[in-house]
């Protein structure tokens, strides 16, 4: 891992917190661990955010629970510049925020050897149906594919990032 990569990660870790106290303060945590995400059905998507979470030993951070779901959704991965291309998807999906401007901006400014990953995933996001609208938590039982076919139209265009 890069020194740059690094530096990602630290304001990753040092924003989440904050973000999820003063800019999410409407969202109430989910009640939900990976171990009763793992209760739904295999086809799921409550099963999938539970595998997940479970392949990659992680904990649902309160009020940003939604943000594994998009993981899962969008198969993008959880490189630091997976996390970043993540945001240019939303970026291109119609998304704007202030968290969303900066991971974006850094990412460019820190880890510009990814421009075409970035872009790739901007320009996926202009093609899929706005995904930031989804209510997660309601859909937890719904099949995963059929999500990521109401979302991704076109077969092509659900190509999952590498």
């Amino acid at each position: 891992m890069t020194f740059r990569e690094k530096i990602c990660i630290w304001l990753f870790d040092k924003s989440k917190i904050p973000y999820a106290k003063y800019f999410k303060q409407d969202k109430a945590k989910w009640s939900y661990t990976r171990a009763s995400l793992l209760l739904y059905p295999k086809s799921s998507l409550g099963y999938a955010i539970g595998n997940f979470l479970d392949s990659n030993d992680f904990e649902m951070i309160p009020k940003l629970e939604r943000h594994d779901a998009y993981h899962v959704i969008t198969g993008i991965g959880i490189e630091v510049a997976d996390e970043i291309a993540l945001q240019f998807f939303f970026l291109g999906n119609g998304k704007k925020s202030f968290y969303l401007f900066g991971v974006v901006i850094i990412g460019l400014f820190l880890i510009p050897e990814n421009y075409f990953k970035y872009f790739a995933a901007y320009y996926r996001g202009q093609n899929a149906a706005p995904l930031y609208h989804l209510n997660v938590e309601e859909s937890l039982s719904d099949d995963l594919h059929s999500i990521q076919t109401q979302i991704f139209p076109s077969i092509l265009s659900f190509q999952l990032i590498s």
